[in-house]
């Protein structure tokens, strides 16, 4: 099964989880990616004027919309939207002169995000189905794109990064949250770690995001740690991979980090149609 098949099965599942029973999407056990990674993000004034099925449908690594800041009237486009979460934070900041968009390529995560967005009587949010390797807006169109933890996901980053710089508007700003690694650890654990780290098996080492960043066209690229992850968090997926957590603990304790990746599409640089593709 490919990447883009299995997300979509797991995230659907998530999404009608939440659906049926109420309960927190990362507990699906198909999903295995619970505590720390996807809990504690928001606080309570945050939550308190979301419906609450968009904060149990959360299955992101940070909270993008608490680090950036967001002015009245701009455009915010959210990568990998799952259940609407930080589209509707985003339009409450951005109020009704602005626009939060909201991209995902899973039905059932789009139909539970618009239904919470009909719950919090937001108007100024669009849902929209499709890819983040092939973003359905327009050239320059977009003031800041966000994302939770969706972009390591994809199997083409670099097409991500490059749609992201297209559809920003000269000066736009990413800032996504992602999990990262911090230098090098064997494969197996890597892909071990991975699997615990929110689901996100294709995090890339942190220079090689920001070098993917820099190709793409940004600048003023940084990366800020928002939590490290630690061997004792992940011990019994460990221990069931047939890993000694004791013994590979020296080799990746503290590289693997959930991040705040922030830059900027340089002023000057808009696109012609098509010529960020």
């Amino acid at each position: 099964m490919d990447t883009k098949t299995l997300v979509q099965e797991k995230y659907g599942a998530a999404a009608r989880e939440v659906v049926k029973s109420g309960s927190v999407a990362c507990c699906n056990p198909a999903l295995r990616c619970c505590d720390p990674i996807t809990t504690n993000l928001y606080d309570e004034a945050e939550k308190s004027g979301l419906p609450a099925n968009a904060v149990q449908a959360s299955l992101g690594c940070g909270n993008p919309t608490a680090l950036i800041e967001l002015k009245p009237g701009e455009t915010v486009l959210d990568l990998g939207s799952g259940g609407g979460i930080d589209v509707l934070l985003s339009a409450k900041r951005v109020g009704p002169t602005g626009k939060a968009y909201g991209l995902d390529m899973t039905d059932d995560m789009l139909a539970l995000a618009r239904e919470n967005q009909r719950q919090a009587g937001v108007e100024n949010v669009e849902f929209l189905k499709g890819e983040m390797e092939n973003i359905p807006l327009p050239d320059n169109s977009v003031d800041v794109v966000i994302s939770n933890c969706v972009i390591n996901l994809s199997d083409d980053k670099d097409r991500v990064l490059r749609e992201a710089f297209r559809v920003l508007k000269p000066g736009g700003r990413f800032a996504v949250s992602d999990v990262v690694v911090r230098g090098e650890v064997p494969d197996e654990v890597r892909k071990s770690m991975l699997l615990w780290a929110g689901c996100v098996a294709g995090a890339l080492e942190e220079q090689e995001y920001t070098s993917k960043l820099a190709a793409a066209g940004f600048s003023g690229i940084s990366v800020e740690p928002t939590r490290v992850h630690s061997v004792k968090d992940a011990r019994h997926l460990l221990v069931e991979a047939g890993i000694d957590a004791d013994a590979v603990a020296p080799l990746i304790e503290g590289k693997f980090i959930s991040a705040f990746i922030r830059a900027t599409k340089p002023a000057g640089r808009g696109c012609a149609p098509g010529c960020c593709r």
